[in-house]
């Protein structure tokens, strides 16, 4: 007992340790808007969870929709980035508050200040993080979306191709599902409202694919 306890501290100090030598890189403005509809139904319905950034909050509207009578639709939008270690740290503490049943991951759009190398080596603490707050969830991991154009210090198309590609090699070696939106807005440049953000229509079509993914992980209500 006593060296499990010796060793139990060590790892916690050498975690402390990494996340004092991290160089976190935040935007002038850091925003959270979590959503959970339905925190007091008793009426059996699985409980899904959407966790991204504006452009999962755009589309939220459509999966809640396209999801009646099957499932209470909650959302956790953030400009939190992989890399940054509030973000496991905001999604443990506002996951505590249900139980969720599907968890839809759709985290890129955000923190271009750090490499592909601290992409891929940050990604699974999000996803141990999502694990241990829904351990019964079952996940699937949306592929970041193309942007209309690039910005020089931000958003790119050959950066979310390098990083989509990581992300589709964690989950595939993780036995997680992959909901590839990328690929399903590539060809519709013209439903892009701004640079990054869709217009009603791309997040009709966003929200349908994402539907079409949470469908089948949808475990029978107890009612």
């Amino acid at each position: 007992m006593k060296l499990v306890f010796v060793l139990a501290v060590a790892a916690s100090l050498q975690a402390g340790a990494d996340a004092a030598e991290r160089k976190i890189h935040r935007e002038n403005t850091e925003w959270t808007d979590a959503w959970f509809p339905n925190s007091n139904a008793s009426d059996g319905l699985p409980k899904v969870l959407l966790i991204g950034d504006s452009i999962t909050r755009a589309y939220f509207g459509g999966v809640e929709k396209g999801l009646t009578a099957k499932a209470h639709v909650c959302r956790i939008a953030t400009s939190k980035a992989i890399g940054d270690p509030a973000l496991p740290q905001e999604l443990a503490l506002l996951m505590s508050e249900n139980e969720f049943q599907v968890v839809h991951l759709n985290i890129g759009m955000h923190g271009w200040d750090y490499t592909e190398d601290e992409y891929k080596q940050y990604l699974p603490e999000v996803v141990e993080a999502v694990r241990k707050a829904a351990p019964k969830a079952k996940l699937v991991w949306g592929m970041t979306t193309p942007v209309r154009k690039d910005r020089e210090k931000g958003a790119a198309n050959d950066r979310i191709v390098r990083r989509n590609a990581i992300a589709r090699e964690y989950f595939a070696a993780h036995g997680i599902p992959v909901d590839d939106l990328h690929a399903l807005m590539l060809p519709h440049t013209d439903l892009h409202a701004d640079d990054i953000h869709f217009n009603a229509e791309g997040s009709a079509l966003l929200a349908n694919k994402v539907v079409e993914a949470i469908l089948p992980l949808l475990p029978p209500a107890t009612k």
